[in-house]
């Protein structure tokens, strides 16, 4: 028999839960507050239907932990006992900022079987509307991260029904923002910016030193030095090119992936940076893990940096501290991932201080130019099962939403080219 004890506005309900293995009494609590804008009957009747339901929910197994703790401390639990267990430490790294510096702002005082739909859409809603701030300052946040934000919590909750702790998760009855992919969105080169990139990368460049200026005021001396786009960067766009391979698919990669004999590339790990360092690890979706197919001109320019890198490798001596990767630091190990984003753009703004106006290449990401293969592909009449095995997505339906511009152009030259079929023949 549930106890009803009122403790100045609101009242208390206590229900006997039987023993623990000790045989002390076990007993759960819960308050009633009284609704201001009903009548005396009404919030007495209220209070007859709660304690019911309460009393219910204890002597059946039902009454969760989830209506004591809050998000916040839940999130504690989930992180320590789910998370960094079960998870990737990307996916860790990426979940504990959304959680710190959106969710539970906003949230985490919440009592974890409290939360309703209209919290978290309220959540949305406030996130679209004020934005965030940046150096003072204001932008707006994409639909993509809301959306991310909404996949974490769902995530959370999800592993809380898991645990009998709430009976249901809220997220299944909210809608985050439709994913704000526009064309815009998808940076790459055309067929002719592709071909003057590649050709930079064989021609030289000079480099100025400036020496100290002169305690006699004489002018200072000046060298020159004529570089070249070292082998091994050639090679890692080459790769990124004609091969749509991931950054860190290619920082990954070792000697052991590559099969000079059937000109194939395997994909069977990725390497990311968290707080730690650089981890290798198995791609995200087993879809990822794949063998690829490379031009001849290609593996032959491989083929020519292992050469080049066993040289190296035998002129150093104890030096090396390498252990088969292709993309290196001086001392054999592996390349940092930041490295090939920074000489990729230091390529381009090379280029364009000289190009004229209208041949200069647009600032593309590096991860532009594994979209740059896609669209080439599919510009050259490449079905999309195969550009979507290639790039190793787990559905054509993410090759299509992707490239879907480019899929334009090619239903439009399909389109052309019928209407061109019976002209030939009127």
């Amino acid at each position: 028999m549930a106890s009803v004890r009122k403790r100045g506005a609101t009242y208390q309900i206590t229900v006997s839960n039987g023993r623990d293995v000790n045989g002390k009494q076990l007993v759960e609590t819960t308050t009633f507050t009284p609704d201001p804008n009903k009548t005396e009957k009404q919030n007495k009747k209220a209070l007859e239907k709660f304690v019911f339901e309460f009393e219910e929910k204890v002597k059946s197994g039902k009454f969760l932990d989830g209506e004591k703790m809050t998000y916040k401390d839940y999130i504690d639990l989930w992180l320590k006992d789910y998370a960094y267990k079960q998870m990737e430490q990307t996916s860790i790294e990426r979940s504990e900022s959304s959680l710190n510096n959106i969710i539970l702002p906003a949230i985490g005082h919440l009592k974890l079987a409290k939360i309703q739909p209209l919290h978290i859409q309220g959540l949305y809603n406030n996130l679209i509307e004020t934005g965030y701030t940046v150096n003072g300052k204001q932008k707006k946040y994409k639909a993509n991260t809301i959306k991310r934000v909404h996949q974490i919590i769902s995530s959370t909750l999800n592993t809380a029904v898991q645990w009998q702790l709430i009976e249901s998760n809220p997220c299944s009855r909210v809608k985050p923002p439709k994913a704000d992919r526009n064309v815009s969105d998808i940076k790459n080169f055309t067929l002719e910016e592709a071909q003057i990139f590649l050709g930079q990368l064989d021609k030289e460049y000079v480099v100025t030193h400036s020496g100290r200026a002169k305690k006699d005021g004489s002018a200072a001396k000046v060298r020159y030095e004529t570089h070249k786009t070292p082998l091994q960067f050639k090679v890692f766009f080459y790769l990124a090119l004609f091969g749509g391979f991931r950054l860190g698919e290619l920082i990954a990669l070792t000697w052991d992936d590559i099969d000079f004999e059937n000109n194939t590339i395997s994909i069977t790990k990725s390497t990311a940076r968290t707080k730690n360092g650089l981890i290798t690890k198995a791609p995200k979706t087993i879809s990822s893990i794949r063998t690829v197919s490379m031009p001849i001109d290609t593996m032959r320019l491989l083929k020519k940096y292992k050469l080049e890198q066993n040289i190296y490798r035998i002129s150093v001596g104890d030096y090396w501290k390498g252990d088969k990767h292709i993309f290196i630091q001086d001392d054999g190990t592996q390349m940092d991932i930041s490295t090939p984003n920074h000489t990729f753009k230091k390529i381009i703004r090379r280029y364009n201080a000289t190009a004229e106006d209208n041949k200069r290449l647009p600032e593309i990401t590096l991860h532009g130019l594994r979209h740059t293969s896609a669209t080439l592909l599919i510009a050259q009449k490449n079905d999309v099962r195969t550009v979507s095995s290639r790039l190793g997505h787990s559905e054509c339906s993410t090759t299509m939403n992707i490239y879907a511009h480019a899929l334009r152009n090619k239903d439009e030259a399909a389109a052309n080219s019928l209407s061109d079929l019976f002209q030939k023949k009127a």
